[in-house]
């Protein structure tokens, strides 16, 4: 029960932060890339968040900075799920050596540190915002190839599956019309807690330069250009972070609720 107020909380919370991003040229009370000469001011009833370094204004750069954080959470999600759930279903359908070849294939690129992969994949290509979710995505299905993988060992073994064989169904018909839809649970939980992996990676990227550039507002490349103000002008640091703080944490409400809807056995020892 507790589980499920948290993510009703979670599930207000990206609703209220989807409105403000797909709404930011409306509600943004200047353009992100405005440049005044006041400089790093605090935040004031004209500047709500207060200016940057170059006299931005930090309100309506994170509004911006949401459409673009959010949109690579989401597109870097979607890749991740069609590779994983996809690579997931065959290993788990036809088993064998055809489960052994995939799942050796998922050993390799889980052998190596995530963020280092993605940072020599960024310096090869030009950063830009559609590499960063290429990357990410290509980056990230592993987990969910195994998700889907235990779900197809599982339903296999089931009566229905074993009748669809039995009245001629092909594997193709059987994998997604029969299988795939059964075992959507879990990958609805992966891709929360997906979306949620995707926007920290974009924010490190961005903070070190190698996601998001410039003058294209994203929280993580806020937090690079706030470094050198941390002691002169903390807005400028803490309004990105707290952003990031709370959506990944709504995001991680949602699939801990979603997971607990989905499990009787959870829903019943939390209660």
């Amino acid at each position: 029960m507790r589980r499920n107020k948290a993510a009703i909380f979670g599930l207000a919370i990206m609703a209220i932060f989807l409105g403000l991003a797909i709404f930011a040229p409306v509600i943004a009370p200047y353009s992100p890339d405005e440049i005044s000469s006041a400089g790093a001011s605090p935040p004031s009833w004209q500047h709500l968040f207060g200016t940057d370094d170059l006299g931005r204004d930090v309100l309506s750069r994170s509004l911006y900075g949401a459409r673009i954080s959010l949109s690579v959470g989401a597109v870097a999600v979607v890749i991740a799920l069609l590779l994983g759930t996809l690579a997931g279903a065959v290993a788990g359908y036809y088993g064998g050596w055809v489960d052994g070849s995939i799942m050796r294939a998922v050993d390799v690129m889980f052998a190596f540190p995530s963020i280092f992969l993605i940072l020599a994949i960024q310096a090869m290509l030009t950063p830009n915002i559609y590499n960063v979710m290429f990357v990410i995505g290509l980056t990230s299905w592993m987990g969910v190839a195994r998700l889907v993988r235990g779900e197809f060992l599982r339903i296999r073994q089931l009566q229905y599956v074993e009748a669809a064989r039995a009245i001629g169904c092909g594997d193709l018909r059987i994998i997604f019309r029969h299988m795939l839809p059964n075992a959507q649970g879990p990958i609805i939980v992966a891709a929360t807690l997906g979306m949620a992996g995707a926007i920290l990676t974009e924010s490190a990227l961005s903070f070190l330069g190698m996601g998001v550039q410039p003058p294209m507002s994203s929280w993580g490349n806020m937090l690079m250009d706030s470094q050198a103000y941390m002691r002169d002008a903390p807005w400028m640091s803490i309004i990105p972070g707290l952003l990031i703080m709370v959506t990944v944490l709504s995001l991680y409400f949602i699939g801990e609720g979603v997971r607990e809807t989905l499990s009787p056995k959870e829903r019943h020892a939390g209660s």
